[in-house]
């Protein structure tokens, strides 16, 4: 339990720095301005109330095929989606079929995809394979 607890927030953390140096968002002050338009808010919340309800690998497969390397609003989303779903109890994780260490193997998949592979590696370590 105390190791869930420290490897959240250490990926909470990580999620957090990268909010703030790329798109200059502090999470638990401006995140609600984080969005350039409705579209993505409304995508957003479509995608945490899946992982609310337990479809957990349909919303990361859905996040997975809206990945474009020149949307880096799409970037955004995912990290935000990540952090929502870290913060997530990891016996109701595992219930739903999915792990801790998938949440920082798939932060660590798109932010290579968007070029901050390096950060990425900094931040969350080197991947599990």
């Amino acid at each position: 339990m105390l190791t869930d607890d420290y490897a959240t927030r250490m990926t909470n953390s990580a999620v957090g720095t990268l909010l703030k140096l790329i798109f200059n968002i502090e999470l638990g002050k401006n995140e609600e301005n984080a969005w350039k338009d409705e579209t993505y808010l409304n995508l957003y919340h479509e995608l945490t109330k899946m992982i609310d309800d337990g479809n957990i690998n349909d919303a990361e497969n859905k996040l997975f095929d809206l990945l474009d390397p020149a949307n880096m609003e799409i970037f955004k989303l995912s990290l935000m989606f990540y952090y929502y779903m870290n913060d997530m109890d990891g016996a109701f994780l595992e219930k739903n079929d999915y792990t801790k260490l998938e949440i920082t193997d798939g932060l660590r998949h798109v932010s290579g995809l968007y070029g901050y592979e390096s950060m990425a590696g900094a931040l969350f370590g080197h991947a599990s394979e």
